[in-house]
């Protein structure tokens, strides 16, 4: 494999893993969801409304999502910081994936937290 067909090859990796991104963080019951323990004490329309905004999450600049993945975002709800990410494990969620950017041998977990928490 020359130098160029494996900087192809990674830019198609790049793109496959950011299409299967998307569409998980637009349907998450796709995969797991996850809310940490600040999340979770949010009243269930505040909830609600923070999962409405990453699901609609769109932002993605080079300060966010460096190798175009669309794996993290932070949005701002009510005056407070919050960040998602988008994470990938075995079909057994045991270990992580071997392969992102094949959805046969890949479960993708979103993590919601308040960014003080990270």
């Amino acid at each position: 494999m020359t130098s160029a067909n494996y900087g192809l090859e990674a830019v198609d990796k790049a793109a496959a893993i950011c299409s299967l991104n998307d569409a998980f963080r637009r349907n998450p019951t796709a995969g797991r969801v996850v809310i940490t323990r600040a999340v979770s004490a949010l009243p269930h329309d505040q909830r609600l409304a923070l999962l409405m905004a990453v699901v609609g999450f769109d932002d993605f600049n080079a300060g966010n999502d460096p190798y175009n993945e669309h794996d993290f975002g932070a949005i701002e709800q009510d005056g407070v910081s919050y960040f998602w990410k988008i994470e990938y494990y075995d079909q057994d969620y045991g270990m992580g994936s071997q392969d992102p950017a094949n959805p046969h041998v890949t479960r993708r977990v979103l993590t919601i937290m308040r960014a003080d928490e990270y």
